[in-house]
């Protein structure tokens, strides 16, 4: 397996040109055969500063404009690539396919169910791929678990868990200053609001959609006071400071599948606390445990059989031994982009499958399945914890669905 060997030139256009946004555009502008030639967001002066660090990359400035459906609209784009706020992705990414344009989005929650439906819908009825750019899925530690996983190494898979735990009450706080929107959907909603950086990771150990699927979840919201509480503190004497906070600062969901495993959500970013994904994979002959940064596996790890004892160990080794092959070849080319590289790995994935005019690895019912827990969850925490249905995105297909690409970034299979 080689990387870094550019294809065919790819003209993109950019919609959502906020701090993520203009990083993910710059790390494809670095790529060699990538050309953004419109940028779209609703600030003008972010447009502008995005043009200007465009055309220092490319040699030329790019088209600007603050009408997405203007850059959906356009000819010469063959993709575009959706970085705007949580609850305008779909929207943006079914125009775009609707204009004929491959589209690519960045992570976050679904508002309904029904745009959920719509964005399926729309990458059918046009013949127009969608893929979620969840980086996560590329992590050097997520795909050598990935490579565990489908080696066996845990047995069969019984239960996972998860969680986007981040002490987000500063950038969640200044939000309206910033102009960030988590802020408003904290303020408004309940759920587990960001699910897709641990979901994921865990969707793809479970073949999920293709070969099992979600049935139904439960989620639960505590009290909210620690952003209430971050506000009086910091933002005394404004209006901010009295508003009603929506989101319980842990919210907790159970996942059951198909295929008879369990999936544990957490959504915690309003206390006091250190990043975790909380990350634990737990089977018939082993279990990994992210926190402690262990895991014990029968028949490999110690045990002293006259006290009945099992011990941790450290997962260094197994991570280098389990090496997923795509990590080994990127370290071979050089680890680029944000978020220790894995930005760049999602976002060449999607390039390369415009190249090669595929199917991303991470396809429209990854992205809606994934998606839709947000909305099934306000719903679920609004009852009291009721158990609320799954959608089956693909209609029955998830039996017996193989996997869409069997190249370098596919999620599905470890290739050779």
């Amino acid at each position: 397996m080689r990387l870094g060997e550019p294809g065919r030139p790819v003209r993109l256009g950019i919609v959502g040109l906020g701090g993520r946004g203009t990083g993910q555009m710059q790390t494809l502008l670095d790529m060699p055969d990538v050309r953004v030639a419109a940028v779209c967001d609703v600030y003008a002066d972010r447009v502008e500063r995005a043009r200007q660090v465009a055309k220092e990359k490319q040699g030329f400035l790019p088209d600007g404009t603050l009408d997405y459906r203007e850059v959906n609209r356009r000819d010469d784009l063959e993709a575009v690539v959706v970085m705007s706020s949580w609850t305008t992705h779909a929207l943006i990414a079914i125009d775009a396919m609707r204009c004929g344009k491959r589209a690519a989005m960045e992570v976050g929650g679904a508002a309904s169910v029904e745009e959920c439906w719509q964005l399926v819908r729309a990458s059918e009825d046009s013949g127009m791929p969608c893929m979620m750019l969840e980086n996560c899925c590329y992590g050097q530690e997520e795909m050598a678990l990935l490579n565990m996983v489908k080696k066996g190494l845990f047995g069969e898979l019984v239960h996972c868990q998860g969680g986007y735990q981040h002490d987000l009450r500063g950038e969640i706080g200044r939000g309206d200053v910033n102009r960030h929107y988590r802020q408003n959907n904290f303020l408004h909603r309940n759920g587990e609001l960001y699910p897709t950086h641990e979901l994921g990771p865990i969707a793809k150990y479970l073949s999920l959609n293709r070969g099992n699927r979600m049935l139904s979840l439960v989620s639960m919201a505590s009290k909210a006071v620690g952003l209430s509480a971050w506000l009086r503190e910091h933002r005394a004497g404004e209006p901010l400071a009295g508003r009603q906070v929506n989101q319980g600062d842990i919210v907790s969901t159970i996942i059951q599948c198909a295929n008879g495993e369990t999936i544990v959500l957490t959504h915690d970013c309003t206390l006091p606390r250190p990043y975790s994904r909380g990350g634990r994979i737990q089977g018939t002959r082993g279990i990994w445990m992210e926190d402690n940064r262990s895991l014990y596996i029968e028949g490999r790890s110690p045990h002293d059989p006259s006290y009945w004892t099992d011990r941790w160990e450290s997962d260094k080794a197994y991570m280098e031994e389990f090496k997923h092959p795509l990590w080994k070849a990127y370290e071979e080319y050089g680890l680029r982009g944000g978020h220790g590289g894995m930005d760049y790995l999602a976002l060449r994935a999607f390039v390369e499958s415009v190249q090669e005019r595929k199917a991303p690895p991470i396809d429209v019912y990854d992205t809606a399945s994934w998606m839709v827990i947000t909305c099934l969850s306000e719903q679920s925490a609004a009852m009291g914890g009721m158990p609320v249905p799954v959608p089956d995105f693909t209609n029955g297909a998830w039996t017996g669905r193989e996997p869409p690409d069997r190249g370098p970034y596919t999620l599905d299979v470890i290739p050779e």
